[in-house]
């Protein structure tokens, strides 16, 4: 089967992602001491849920199933902020970027008829208000839940240099990416 990766960028684009391009797994940095910011509970997520540390797996692990991959579908959502600290400003930007990523995940799946795909979202799965894991259960929805790049150790500038998605998008603004890692069906 033949996947069109500029197909597969442009409808990332029409589907609300501001910046899109194809990653070769190759180009990824993975480092350790950007999950060790998970550990430090940077984001208050640490221990709270399955698809984040330590529930998640440790670093190599997860660098090694990401590199069971050999391309992905890289991109961005660039949000305007009221002002530079604009905490519900970005929340609200996180919720928009999640349902862009859900939009662009439901594209790779059903009209590029990717199946063997390893999604990975910005920051920490909030698909249930409590998660299953809080109460030592099985995750509720497996199908929905995402681990974060930052999960996975990955150096996000890096990987937006390589692919030519800028950093900084600007005063007052605040970017998400997503990640969506496959290998083209024989």
């Amino acid at each position: 089967m033949q996947v069109d990766f500029a197909e597969l960028v442009k409808d990332a684009i029409l589907l609300k992602a501001d910046h899109a391009a194809i990653a070769e797994v190759s180009q990824i940095k993975f480092v350790e001491e950007f999950r060790k910011a998970c550990e430090q509970n940077t984001c208050g997520k640490y221990n709270t849920n399955w698809v984040c540390p330590p529930a998640v797996g440790d670093f190599a692990e997860l660098k090694m199933r990401a590199c069971q991959y050999k391309q992905g579908l890289f991109f961005q959502t660039v949000h305007q902020l009221a002002k530079t600290f604009d905490w519900p400003g970005m929340m609200a930007a996180k919720k928009v970027h999640d349902a862009v990523f859900r939009g662009i995940l439901d594209n790779v799946r059903n009209k590029h008829n990717l199946k063997n795909i390893l999604p990975l979202n910005a920051g920490a799965c909030e698909v249930c208000s409590r998660c299953a894991y809080l109460d030592n259960e099985a995750c509720r929805l497996p199908d929905q839940a995402f681990a974060s790049v930052e999960a996975y150790g990955i150096d996000v500038i890096n990987l937006e240099k390589a692919c030519g998605i800028p950093y900084y998008n600007g005063k007052n603004t605040v970017s998400y990416v997503g990640l969506i890692l496959f290998n083209i069906p024989l």
